[in-house]
């Protein structure tokens, strides 16, 4: 009888802590400073998680202030580690963006890495923040 009780508390446990994946659903913003001290670029994250499934789009300013919208694809969240990637289109070429980070609470730290024009990567770190609004 005990040994069954420790089979089912264990199985309880284990369907919990999968439950535990972040809900990171809804906006987020992330601030960065602008070039030669100008106004800060604001990055807008909408992530739509489906149970581990990460979904959404980033938007961030583009070339003459409009809005450059990127889709979310191969998104993951597991536990409090997110991965994603975005494809951009910068002077008529397609890159793919890989972006991970840390959930912690109301704050998610960023990181992702392009490859430079000389052909070096080049990490970018930013901390999101959960919009109010």
């Amino acid at each position: 009888m005990t040994k069954k009780l420790l089979f089912v508390l264990t199985i309880l446990l284990v369907v919990a802590f999968g439950a535990m994946a972040a809900d990171i659903s809804g906006k987020w913003t992330a601030e960065q400073p602008g070039r030669n001290g100008g106004a800060p670029r604001v990055t807008t994250f909408t992530f739509k998680v489906d149970g581990s499934k990460l979904t959404g789009s980033i938007s961030r300013p583009g070339r003459g202030g409009d809005p450059m919208v990127s889709e979310i694809t191969d998104g993951k969240v597991d536990g409090n580690s997110v991965s994603f990637s975005v494809k951009m289109t910068m002077g008529g070429n397609e890159m793919v963006v890989p972006y991970k980070g840390t959930i912690n609470g109301d704050s998610i730290d960023l990181e992702s890495t392009m490859t430079g024009q000389d052909g070096t990567p080049r990490t970018n770190k930013m901390t999101a923040k959960r919009a109010t609004t």
